[in-house]
């Protein structure tokens, strides 16, 4: 097989503040060994996409040419990122589509004509060589489109419930929980018997997790939402908190709220309750600090989370049995929906770029480039 060529969604960050996100030629190197060329037909836009694709840049004030957008980093930014600077990084964690072509390895052959999804990187792009031994076959009468989120918001959700159970909890409390992943989260507790309370920021995103089935839902724009805070983690019993908003007084507030929660009843401690409150922050929706007033005792931790370090130390017992529960619950429980498709050339206009970089709750775009 001869070299393959097409384009690549690629961002580059200059130490003056630059940045440059634009379309590239790229020619890919035919597969080798265990390795297979897929022809990219489907990746979703994550939260964690935009942060690699425009960060904190002024989009709206930005330059847009065809296939080119050229705006400017905050300062603070910059000096954070001046590891990048100056590297043009291929953008798209995950997708799926269909394998064109493979390398010698009899596994990767077997692949040639099948859909796949896959979490390489780089998948904003018409073909992407990957291991084909990290690729996922996806089911039959599937299509690209249902299987390009098999992996981050699924394997996360379920990193929150195992991350849970590793860490002695029985219940857990996730914010901005209108979102797609929050959606699973519901989902997949329910199935488990896993209590949830989903704080979200509007009483429309109230009325969609209640459709959906959620018990406990609490509005964070609401006058009484510390109150409706305090009963659904009464209720549950929940002291784990997943955030994926990051700066703020939420994080501290939820905190606050669990250990009021926990002192109901019990002697009084100039150290606070015994009962142990943690929260993991894996988003940044808010860029702000993250803002505490130590009001909680002094049993809780605050760390960051993150899918890949998870998996790392989960074991591959573990991601196995996950990855093989998303596969078979790609239409129910691990289904995404999407408010817009977009291609390539069309990603980088400044309509699609206001639209998908405002992070709305609930609002998943995904990329087609072979549609």
């Amino acid at each position: 097989m001869t070299d393959t060529t097409g384009k690549q969604l690629t961002s580059k960050l200059d130490a003056d503040g630059t940045l440059t996100v634009e379309l590239v030629e790229q020619t890919l190197p035919a597969p080798t060994s265990h390795e297979v060329l897929i022809r990219v037909e489907a990746a979703p836009i994550n939260p964690s996409d935009l942060g690699l694709l425009f960060a904190s840049a002024d989009v709206a004030n930005a330059t847009y040419t065809p296939g080119k957008v050229v705006a400017q980093m905050p300062a603070p930014a910059v000096r954070a990122m001046a590891a990048r600077h100056g590297h043009a990084l291929p953008v798209g964690n995950e997708g799926a589509g269909t394998v064109i072509a493979a390398g010698e390895a009899p596994e990767a052959h077997a692949l040639i004509g099948k859909l796949v999804a896959c979490v390489p990187g780089g998948m904003y792009a018409d073909y992407r060589v990957v291991d084909g031994r990290t690729c996922m076959t996806l089911p039959e009468g599937l299509t690209a489109e249902q299987g390009a989120a098999a992996y981050v918001n699924p394997l996360t959700a379920l990193g929150f419930v195992e991350t849970m159970r590793r860490d002695g909890f029985t219940g857990i409390v996730h914010s901005a929980a209108a979102s797609n992943l929050g959606q699973m989260l519901i989902k997949i507790c329910r199935e488990d018997n896993v209590p949830l309370v989903n704080i979200v920021r509007s009483p429309e995103q109230v009325a969609l997790l209640k459709a959906l089935g959620a018990e406990h839902v609490v509005d964070s724009s609401a006058e009484s939402f510390l109150t409706d805070l305090a009963a659904a983690i009464e209720a549950t019993g929940a002291m784990c908190l997943f955030d994926a908003i990051g700066g703020g007084k939420l994080v501290g507030q939820v905190l606050t709220v669990m250990e009021q929660v926990a002192n109901r009843g019990a002697a009084f401690s100039r150290y606070g309750s015994n009962a142990p409150k943690h929260a993991f922050i894996y988003g940044a929706l808010d860029l702000a600090p993250t803002m505490l007033n130590r009001s909680f005792g002094f049993s809780w931790g605050i760390s960051g989370w993150l899918l890949t370090p998870f998996m790392v130390k989960a074991g591959e017992h573990v991601v196995e049995r996950m990855r093989a529960r998303v596969r078979d619950g790609l239409t129910t429980t691990f289904a995404s929906a999407y408010k817009a498709r977009v291609s390539l050339d069309a990603a980088l206009t400044r309509e699609a770029v206001l639209e998908y970089n405002a992070r709305r709750t609930g609002e998943k775009y995904l990329i087609v480039p072979n549609s």
